[in-house]
């Protein structure tokens, strides 16, 4: 699983890197991801997937000593800078994990096997819960988000509209592909309001590209915030 983690990392960081152009910028800040917590599923799996179906509770109760360095981990963990939207989100979760894994331990020094049984379910249950807080919905927005906050927090603050102008038409491409994703299946219901979002976020990034042409910096200025809240809008509709 580690081992997956790292070259899934690796793969991210070397097909981001011609994002950054002149414009210093650690691959890890546009990186949808927290090691701390993706390494825990260790943990979580041997818990979900071995131990909770055979009912084996004398193993359930020996993760707890695996448990605890793992939470210190994730306590101590930062998220990258295009997650800091979610911070709130992440924060609250935190709190309702941290929860979870002190009931799991109560449950582990009794002697109620339902009780043990229930409290790794809802650890699961919270651990899971995280990972959706960060996990982007479709990797077609993800990509996008990535372009997105190399221009919103880098290159519009610099006023560096050529290097705006250099990745608006893979930009555009980005959010065409967007209407086309296919979410996961917990988020069906909600395809027809993602997809009507996402294609006004086709029309805002090509209104970027009209305005870039326009040489006008109030005109860009504009035209960047828009295209930045229309992406919102597309992100709240999985809220």
């Amino acid at each position: 699983m580690k081992k997956l983690i790292i070259a899934l990392l690796l793969f991210i960081v070397l097909s981001s890197a011609n994002l950054f152009g002149q414009h210093q910028l650690d691959s890890a800040e546009i990186t949808s991801s927290v090691p701390e917590l993706f390494e825990f599923h260790d943990v979580i799996y041997v818990i979900w997937h071995e131990a909770y179906p055979a009912k084996d509770i004398s193993a359930l109760k020996s993760m707890v000593g695996k448990i605890k360095p793992y939470m210190e981990k994730i306590n101590a963990a930062s998220l990258p800078g295009i997650l800091q939207d979610k911070k709130a989100k992440w924060d609250e979760g935190l709190k309702v994990l941290n929860a979870s894994a002190e009931n799991y331990y109560s449950a582990a020094a009794g002697t109620d096997d339902q009780k043990m049984l229930d409290a790794a379910e809802k650890l699961h249950a919270d651990f899971e819960m995280m990972v959706r807080v960060i996990r982007p919905v479709a990797k077609e927005v993800d990509e996008y988000h990535k372009t997105l906050y190399v221009i919103y927090h880098k290159y519009y603050p610099a006023k560096d509209y050529k290097a705006i102008a250099g990745v608006i038409d893979d930009l555009i491409a980005k959010a065409e592909a967007c209407v086309d994703a296919k979410l996961p299946k917990r988020m069906e219901s909600k395809t027809d309001q993602f997809k009507s979002e996402a294609q006004k976020l086709v029309e805002k990034t090509k209104d970027l590209k009209t305005a870039l042409q326009s040489n006008d910096p109030k005109t860009i200025d504009k035209a960047v915030d828009v295209m930045h809240s229309q992406y919102q809008d597309v992100e709240k509709v999985f809220e």
